[in-house]
């Protein structure tokens, strides 16, 4: 669990940053809670799963019951991330094949807080993403929770993220400092505004600490 710095180093800058994220993510919607949050980059660089994994964990310690989609259904983290098995997950209930329906949330250390990993890697990713089975799942997953993460793949070379992203209440972008390039950036901004997301703001990660550690900047 080295890179869930909100259990290994709680007191960190980072940790805190992330707590800071929590508030600021509570106030972009003023006039209703924001439930449903994807999570996603503009690249293969920028690594935005330990982002999805940490601010899940300091949501549920604020009180919260939190649960975290791994979408991505190419290459799926989040399961590693928390120690978990990944025989079952998002495939498996899209699929029908997690016996009666049920949904195969799987538990964490960290109470109020449960994993839906990705399942079984399918070979048509974008196509179960965009089927109404994932309304469904989406809409059950809401109903469980009070707030629902999803880790998506990267916006610019697959559509898995804009496919999702209209159906969310919003979207998060992870850039890496020193990696993420500003034409992918603008690229993946020009996607979700097409397809109508709401793109709440930006995460900086990699930064010196001394650099105010992980940034956040709500989007124009």
């Amino acid at each position: 669990m080295t890179e869930l710095v909100t259990l290994s180093d709680p007191k960190s800058p980072v940790a805190e940053a992330y707590r800071s994220l929590r508030t600021n993510l509570a106030f972009a919607r003023p006039d209703e809670q924001l439930r449903t949050l994807l999570v996603t980059s503009p690249a293969a660089e920028e690594d935005r799963s330990p982002a999805v994994a940490n601010l899940a964990v300091v949501t549920a310690q604020s009180g919260r019951s939190v649960i975290a989609v791994d979408c991505d259904l190419r290459r799926p983290h989040l399961h590693k991330l928390f120690g978990l098995d990944c025989v079952e997950g998002v495939t498996t209930a899209l699929l029908g094949e997690s016996g009666q329906g049920e949904i195969p949330l799987q538990d964490t250390d960290v109470e109020g807080l449960k994993v839906l990993c990705s399942g079984p890697i399918p070979p048509n990713p974008a196509e179960l993403l965009g089927s109404q089975r994932m309304e469904s799942l989406i809409a059950d997953l809401s109903s469980r929770a009070d707030f629902v993460l999803f880790d998506a793949p990267p916006v610019v070379p697959v559509t898995d993220a804009a496919i999702l992203a209209p159906q969310l209440d919003g979207v998060l972008l992870v850039l890496t400092a020193g990696k993420s390039r500003r034409d992918q950036t603008e690229r993946a901004r020009d996607t979700l505004d097409k397809v109508g997301a709401r793109l709440l703001g930006v995460v900086l990660t990699e930064v010196e600490p001394d650099a105010s550690a992980y940034g956040y900047y709500g989007a124009e």
